[in-house]
């Protein structure tokens, strides 16, 4: 007789059913029992475990330029608005603070005799807006300090070769102003907020359970559903935890993990500003593998797992090696187990 027990899968929980093989010294024991009345055939092709999810189109991460001197605000751009290196983003007492592309965040006073990695990242600039007659290098020499008054006769404000603080705000590459907090004419302080903004390519917003991090895999592939459910592909661009604070003072915050994933058809995109979008992360993968359906396993009473084999005329148990389970399938493999052949479905 078979007893049915619960067994616990990768991706979820299953059923399988308890046998007693009997001589488990023989790779496969036949029996006299009725034949399976329901039966699949293994088949070979690519298993997935995959998993969809909400996700936001948008712009992908929102960014804050804070002011850093005392002043105030004298220009300001308008929300939508795209900037690129060498723009103003804003003036405080109409100095502006110039666009710069880098990673490294603008912290110092920066003059002839600094050194460091942010001195050949602002030299790296001036290159590219085409000054020259200095050194891409991490030393501010007095060539770098002649650069730069050049370059403030062209922005139009006192030639001192000197890079104050607050005088160039660094992104990536160019920006879209999200948002803008700060007034033209009001007085601001430093470390106060001006405007926040993102880059100019579309892309998708998804926060995660912490406990499905394992599917935000940077650089990952993913498939996006749009609005008009057509599909395009996507990949994960940067994974980080976020906290969201609760609505009730009562409860605790929530730790979330935020995905954001990148879109490089920017054309499919193009008609959402904002959408609700389904994002299939793909967990793991596992190419030409032998499956059964998951309902196929039996639990063997000397451990593991097997599946009953029939010919049609005859059936046996076969210990099988399990693997991915996915999507209703699992991955077998074991002795005269191939493709085509017929298993038993347990009722």
């Amino acid at each position: 007789m078979l007893t049915a027990v619960a067994v616990l899968a990768a991706g979820g929980a299953m059923s399988a059913f308890l046998v007693n093989r009997g001589d488990t010294s023989q790779a496969a024991n036949q029996t006299a029992q009725p034949l399976p009345v329901n039966t699949a055939k293994v088949t070979q092709q690519t298993l997935k475990d995959t998993e969809t999810e909400d996700g936001e189109l948008g712009f992908g991460t929102t960014s804050t330029a804070v002011n850093r001197v005392a002043g105030t605000i004298t220009s300001l751009p308008d929300s939508g608005q795209e900037l690129q290196r060498g723009n103003t983003v804003y003036s405080v007492d109409n100095k502006p603070t110039t666009l710069l592309y880098g990673a490294l965040p603008s912290y110092r006073r920066l003059a002839d005799g600094s050194e460091g990695p942010d001195v050949q990242q602002l030299e790296q600039n001036l290159q590219a807006l085409g000054y020259d007659g200095f050194t891409v290098d991490d030393e501010y020499t007095e060539n770098t300090a002649e650069a730069v008054e050049e370059w403030q006769e062209d922005l139009g404000v006192d030639e001192t070769g000197v890079v104050e603080l607050g005088s160039v705000l660094y992104a990536p590459a160019h920006i879209r102003v999200d948002s803008v907090q700060a007034e033209e004419g009001a007085p601001l302080g430093p470390n106060q907020p001006v405007l926040t903004y993102t880059g100019t390519r579309k892309a998708v917003t998804v926060q995660l359970d912490a406990a499905d991090q394992r599917l935000a895999k940077p650089q990952s592939k993913v498939d996006l559903t749009l609005p008009d459910g057509k599909s395009v592909p996507g990949k994960v661009e940067k994974v980080s935890t976020v906290i969201i604070p609760a609505s009730d003072p009562a409860k605790d915050p929530e730790t979330k993990v935020e995905v954001i994933v990148a879109i490089d058809n920017q054309k499919a995109v193009a008609a959402w500003a904002l959408a609700s979008v389904d994002v299939t992360f793909t967990a793991s993968e596992r190419k030409n593998v032998l499956t059964v359906p998951v309902s196929a396993l039996v639990a063997l009473r000397e451990g593991g797992f097997g599946v009953e084999v029939t010919d049609g005329t005859a059936s046996s148990y076969v210990p099988v090696k399990t693997g991915l389970f996915a999507s209703g399938q699992v991955e077998v493999s074991g002795a005269g187990i191939k493709a085509g052949t017929v298993v038993g479905i347990p009722k």
